[in-house]
């Protein structure tokens, strides 16, 4: 952070596998995979951090990281002259030639950053998620409290628990009285029980009460040695760890509508929904405020074309696209070509797709660089899709990067 304030680091977590989001990420880490037309999934907390000046920040990166550590290394450049940098940290082998064994053993083989920097705090934050958050508001809770650590917790519903890390607040709001790692059935919140606090996968800690516990990690044999999993109980155990109420976050700018929104787009319909939640008249996430931006990559395109009588309704449409068909419900990445006749419905397309005339193209998704021929369909015959296509249990309808259509 800037002088005057708290040293802060930021360490991003970037070296999942993103499974659940196949074929997008069957070529590129799940932080890497395209959101909002010319977002990627990373931008999101690194403009949270950045905004709230939280400048110094290691992107821990492992699987299939070229365009991760591409797109790191050309859009987030930060300030030399002042100290300031977003540097993609590749798994280091420094404890041992092998792969990370979890998320705190990503950090503990990457401690050296710490000990460089020497920050009183260490932010730890999750990078596929998309949301709005001002974490300084969090670290100032943190300070206040006295916890070795704070996770960000919001509400979900209780049947959707198993899919995250599971938060007991104790009587005062903001202690973590249990921390459950994806249980089936916990229990719910004494003011509703049929809702939970699920962890975000955001945490500070102070950085003496992270190395240590890190070290206790490591020398556990039993461990599976992840940060929720592993540290977060532990630190729970020892009576270090607070909670943040994601719902008392402000920032500039926000909505009544899009205040206290987050996202987990790790599955294909997760991501599918969150991007139908862009495309309203008052969408349930504003990618339009100003005063809390998503920085991204600019892409030197000329402005997007409507010929031919090419209409767009209710859709974000990038620059270098060409419409000459029907455009609906739908986000459309840099240069996508949609030809005379081509009709495109409630999908999302990324960068360069082209749809040739006449096709129809309804509840997808489609990577990069594929062509939908003329007069070809996807989403109209669901057994003929099944039978060619990723579907989804939700029905989204996904082909991977320069997938031949037939």
């Amino acid at each position: 952070m800037r002088r005057g304030g708290p040293s802060v680091l930021g360490i991003v977590l970037a070296g999942g596998e993103g499974k659940r989001l196949m074929p997008l990420t069957a070529d590129r880490a799940k932080p890497a995979v395209t959101f909002g037309g010319t977002y990627r999934l990373v931008d999101f907390v690194l403009s949270n951090l950045v905004n709230a000046d939280i400048l110094r920040i290691c992107v821990l990166t492992q699987y299939k990281s070229h365009s991760l550590d591409r797109h790191i290394t050309t859009t987030w450049r930060m300030s030399s002259l002042l100290g300031n940098y977003v540097t993609p940290v590749p798994a280091q082998q420094r404890l041992g030639p092998r792969w990370y064994l979890g998320s705190a053993d990503a950090i503990l083989q990457s401690l050296n950053l710490v000990h460089d920097e020497q920050p009183e705090y260490v932010a730890v934050f999750g990078a596929d998620h998309v949301y709005r958050m001002d974490p300084r508001q969090m670290l100032t809770q943190h300070v206040e409290s006295g916890a070795g650590v704070t996770v960000a917790g919001i509400r979900v519903p209780r049947a959707e628990s198993s899919a995250f890390g599971v938060i007991t607040p104790g009587s005062d709001g903001q202690t973590v009285e249990r921390f459950l790692e994806k249980p089936a059935d916990p229990p719910g919140l004494p003011d509703d029980p049929e809702c939970v606090f699920a962890s975000m996968g955001n945490y500070l800690f102070t950085t003496k009460v992270l190395i240590e516990a890190l070290q206790r990690d490591a020398e556990d044999e039993h461990s599976v040695h992840d940060m929720g999993g592993s540290i977060l109980p532990q630190l729970t155990d020892r009576g270090e760890a607070g909670l943040y109420d994601f719902s008392a976050n402000h920032v500039p700018g926000e909505t009544s509508r899009d205040q206290g929104y987050w996202r987990d787009v790790g599955t294909l319909d997760a991501y599918y929904d969150a991007h139908m939640d862009l495309i309203a008249e008052r969408p349930a996430f504003n990618l339009y405020n100003r005063s809390w931006p998503v920085y991204t990559h600019s892409y030197q395109l000329s402005p997007a074309r409507f010929n031919a009588g090419g209409i767009a309704g209710e859709s974000i449409i990038s620059a270098g696209c060409l419409i000459r068909g029907q455009v609906t419900r739908s986000v459309l990445s840099p240069g996508v070509v949609v030809d005379p006749g081509a009709v495109v419905q409630g999908s999302v397309l990324h960068d360069n797709v082209h749809i040739g005339r006449g096709a129809v193209v309804r509840g997808a998704i489609l990577d990069k660089n594929v062509e939908v021929p003329p007069g070809a369909t996807i989403g109209v015959n669901p057994e003929r899709d099944a039978e060619l296509y990723t579907v989804s249990p939700g029905g989204v309808i996904a082909l991977g990067k320069g997938q031949i259509v037939t």
